[in-house]
């Protein structure tokens, strides 16, 4: 099977402006991303998507391939779609613009699936979430998946909640088995196109989790659970983080 990674670049972010051209030790953000994926041995096709000439310029510089895209999409998964109407391959991976840190490891792991199962229309990376304070952050996506590994469930809120173990809830959040949801999609193309067409449903509106839209629709997402934990660059003291991490 041909599988094509896209990764999505918005120069425009609220909290970190120009965050796909962040310097980290002397390489934009947006190079970093794309070297970690290239080393992903599932992959056959690396693209960068970007409405912004400056984020072009930079791929271009680094010996990327890159396409422009419209300008008003509300969505990377838009955005990806655009793209992907016009490329001729199988699988379409979707790696966030700013996880300068992504392992390629876990982008083979979430293709194999698709790989092995025609039926699988779209996967997708969890994590084992020990964290109390990352359980109770809005901001990390909780993911609760059945016993084959598809997905029951994405949620902002703490989820599944161990009722009778509030008071020790690090200890008891590896019993509930919580998960921690890591934004790498993988789709069969024909699904994606199908999947940006549909109209965005209410649980996806209430949550503001795209990926909703397919649970809601009664269709499945196969999830693989990976000891990876991704690190999004979302502020500057994440992009700190970061720099000192391939410092050290």
């Amino acid at each position: 099977m041909t599988v094509t990674a896209i990764i999505p670049a918005r120069f425009a972010s609220s909290r970190l402006p120009g965050k796909p051209l962040a310097d980290i030790l002397g390489k934009p953000m947006i190079q970093r991303v794309y070297e970690q994926v290239v080393q992903a041995r599932s992959v056959d096709r690396v693209l960068v998507a970007t409405d912004d000439e400056r984020v072009r310029e930079a791929v271009d510089s680094f010996g990327g391939e890159v396409r422009m895209t419209r300008e008003d999409h509300v969505s990377g998964t838009d955005r990806l779609a655009e793209v992907a109407a016009d490329l001729d391959c199988d699988l379409v991976v979707n790696v966030q613009g700013d996880e300068p840190l992504i392992d390629p490891v876990v982008i083979d792991k979430a293709v194999a699936p698709l790989v092995c199962d025609p039926l699988v229309l779209m996967g997708t990376l969890v994590a084992p979430l020990n964290s109390r304070e990352e359980f109770l952050n809005p901001n990390v996506v909780k993911a609760v998946v059945d016993a084959k590994g598809d997905a029951l469930y994405f949620s902002r809120a703490p989820i599944p909640w161990p009722r009778d173990a509030a008071d020790n809830l690090s200890e008891d959040l590896q019993e509930v088995r919580a998960l921690r949801h890591i934004g790498l999609y993988v789709y069969r193309r024909e699904f994606l196109l199908r999947f940006a067409a549909m109209e965005e449903s209410l649980l996806e509106k209430t949550e503001r989790l795209e990926q909703l839209r397919v649970v809601e629709a009664g269709m499945k997402i196969r999830t693989v659970l990976t000891e990876h934990g991704a690190i999004g660059v979302d502020t500057p003291e994440d992009l700190e983080r970061v720099r000192e991490i391939l410092q050290a």
